[in-house]
């Protein structure tokens, strides 16, 4: 064998051994990461189980993203089962079999929803929880006593099954789970009277920042599977998705049914399992907001 081809393979041999403990080794603090303890004090509010809470419970549940992932009933589903190794179960939040909120206190709620930290201390991975961080005390509190009542279900457990290019991504912080995209330290959010108005559009839109970005410019949403489309830029920059809706009318319209008002169909990524369930009044001014938004780059999310 010729000396070149000789070294040749060598040379690949070792850079294929230094590939391969690079993966293992960022495989390892991916995990170690995932499992890190976290500790949080809160001032959590006090869950109070009367018949408007649980209503303004159920419309949350219903309205937010909670359906998308953990199923009308509560039980869970399994909302993304990707061929490049993605699967993402969300758990059960009934009493019935594997549910994860048993004996879930206030100060659990809190945690989770608004901080994602689990029960037991580590990171809500794929939790939105940058999305329910400026939930109010009082929506935070009815979000838990409707989810406190709901019949016994028996699920499966949940899972979050990351492809090794996410582990990698996840560990060199690329990818973030919830806890290290929110300023915990911000105070609880104020609430905001109920209307047809921009600033409770804005409370609103704290649902769409888990894929558009804190600053709803849009952008490849990082970890999700590769074939999922970026997310829309929801600015008034010129390549911005609203400037397809010229009236409030148009945007529930896509809210409900998924088109556009030329017609075309929006991606199935949008969690329209809970936008169709969106109040007129939330989604007029959501729309409201969203026009008012002054232009950003899309992908700017910080």
């Amino acid at each position: 064998m010729k000396r070149w081809l000789r070294r040749t393979l060598w040379a690949g041999a070792a850079l294929a051994a230094t590939a391969a403990a690079l993966i293992a080794g960022g495989t390892q603090m991916a995990e170690r990461k995932m499992n890190r303890p976290l500790t949080l004090e809160v001032a959590s509010p006090a869950i109070v189980q009367d018949a408007a809470s649980i209503e303004r419970g159920r419309y949350l549940f219903a309205s937010r993203g909670c359906v998308d992932c953990h199923g009308a009933n509560g039980a869970g589903r399994t909302f993304i089962d990707d061929a490049n190794g993605l699967l993402v179960r969300g758990p059960n939040l009934t009493p019935g079999a594997n549910s994860v909120v048993v004996g879930y206190r206030s100060a659990d709620w809190d945690r989770v929803v608004r901080h994602g930290i689990k029960r037991d201390g580590r990171p809500a991975l794929i939790m939105p929880s940058e999305d329910y961080n400026r939930f109010t005390d009082q929506d935070l509190a009815a979000l838990a006593a409707y989810v406190q009542q709901l019949p016994a279900v028996d699920g499966e457990p949940g899972i979050v099954r990351l492809p090794v290019l996410v582990k990698l991504l996840y560990a060199a912080g690329v990818v973030k789970d919830a806890y290290e995209k929110i300023d915990h330290t911000l105070p609880v959010q104020t609430p905001v009277a109920e209307g047809v108005n921009v600033a409770h559009g804005a409370y609103v839109a704290n649902m769409c920042m888990g894929c558009h970005g804190e600053k709803l410019a849009g952008g490849k949403i990082p970890g999700a599977p590769p074939d999922w489309p970026a997310a829309s830029n929801l600015t008034s920059a010129p390549e911005g998705a609203m400037h397809r809706y010229l009236s409030a009318q148009q945007f529930r319209q896509m809210l409900t049914t998924g088109t556009r008002p030329d017609g075309s169909a929006v991606s199935t990524v949008m969690p329209f399992g809970s936008l169709k369930s969106m109040s007129q009044t939330d989604a007029d001014a959501l729309y409201l907001y969203l026009k008012a938004l002054p232009p950003v780059p899309t992908g700017s999310k910080r």
